[in-house]
C-alpha cells in the first residue's frame, strides 16, 4: 500500500504559490522581448498553399511600418497598408506594384494573393509567420534594415523600362546586357545593351542629368537595339528623377518614362 507523506497546509499553500511563479516567470520568458514586434525588416522565406510550399527568391521581403507595408514580391516591388490590432492580427490593403514578367511568376502570384485581407501573425524568436483564413503561410526571418546603394561608385544593370505606372522587365535575349556606372567625378560608362557609351552626369538633390552620349558604332537589332534606342532616348531627354531604394534604382523623365536598375552585388 503506497504512503502517502503528510504536508502541512500552509507549506503545501507554498509550494503551489512557488511552482505558480516559476511557471509564470518562464511563460513571460517565452513570451517576452526577445519575441519581435512585428514591425520591422522581414526577409521571406516561403509560402505554404494548397498544401505545397513554395520556396523565396532571394529578393522577396517586407519592411513593416506601423501603417504602411513596403516589399517585393520576389521582383516586383509594391505597397500595402497595414492596419494592426495590437500584434496579434494585420489588416492589409494592396497598394500600387509594378507588373514585370518575372522568372518565378507562381511564387510572385502566390504571394500577392496571400498578402492581403485579415491575416493572423504568429512570432518567434526572429521569426514571423503570417497566416491566412484558410491555413496558409507566409514564413519570414528578420532582417537587418536594407541599406541604400550610393547613387555613384555603384555598377546598376537595367531591369525594366518603365511607362506610367507600368514596368515592363526587359526582353530574354537583352536582360543583364545594358548596365552603368556613374564615377564619383560624375563621369558614366557603360552598355546601352550592345554599344558602349560613356557621358557626364550633373547631380543636383534628386535629379541626374546626363550630358551628350558618345557611343560605339555597332548596329544592333532585335530586341537589344529597341532597348538600347530607348535608353538612348531616356538619358539623352533631359533631367531625370533618381531614387535609390536598398538595392534598386528608379530614374523617371517628367512624362513617367524611366527605368529601374539592380544594383551589382559584391560577388558581382
Amino acid at each position: 500500500m503506497p504512503t502517502f507523506r503528510h504536508v502541512p497546509a500552509a507549506a503545501g499553500l507554498s509550494l503551489v504559490v512557488a511552482l505558480a511563479l516559476t511557471g509564470c516567470g518562464r511563460g513571460e520568458e517565452a513570451r517576452g522581448a526577445r519575441l519581435p514586434d512585428p514591425q520591422g525588416s522581414w526577409a521571406v522565406e516561403s509560402l505554404t498553399t494548397g498544401g505545397r510550399t513554395l520556396h523565396a527568391p532571394e529578393s522577396a521581403h517586407l519592411d513593416i511600418g506601423p501603417n504602411e507595408v513596403k516589399g517585393n514580391y520576389g521582383c516586383n516591388g509594391f505597397t500595402a497598408v497595414a492596419a494592426f490590432a495590437g500584434t496579434s492580427s494585420v489588416t492589409v490593403t494592396p497598394g500600387a506594384s509594378t507588373t514585370m514578367a518575372c522568372a518565378d511568376m507562381e511564387f510572385e502570384t502566390a504571394f500577392a494573393k496571400l498578402f492581403r485581407g485579415k491575416l493572423t501573425i504568429d512570432r518567434g524568436p526572429d521569426r514571423l509567420t503570417l497566416k491566412t483564413a484558410d491555413g496558409s503561410t507566409i514564413a519570414m526571418t528578420s532582417a537587418p534594415a536594407a541599406t541604400d546603394a550610393p547613387l555613384t561608385t555603384t555598377e546598376w544593370t537595367v531591369e525594366s523600362l518603365v511607362s506610367g505606372g507600368t514596368a515592363a522587365s526587359l526582353p530574354a535575349e537583352a536582360a543583364g546586357k545594358a548596365r552603368f556606372t556613374i564615377a564619383p567625378d560624375l563621369t558614366v560608362s557603360g552598355s546601352l545593351g550592345c554599344n558602349r557609351f560613356s557621358a557626364k552626369a550633373t547631380v543636383e538633390g534628386s535629379t541626374v542629368t546626363f550630358g551628350p552620349l558618345t557611343s560605339t558604332r555597332m548596329a544592333c537589332e532585335g530586341a537589344a537595339g529597341e532597348v538600347e534606342r530607348t535608353l538612348t532616348a531616356l538619358f539623352a531627354g533631359g533631367p531625370l528623377t533618381a531614387k535609390v531604394d536598398g538595392r534598386t534604382l528608379t530614374l523617371t523623365a517628367p512624362d513617367g518614362k524611366g527605368l529601374t536598375a539592380k544594383a551589382a552585388s559584391a560577388a558581382e
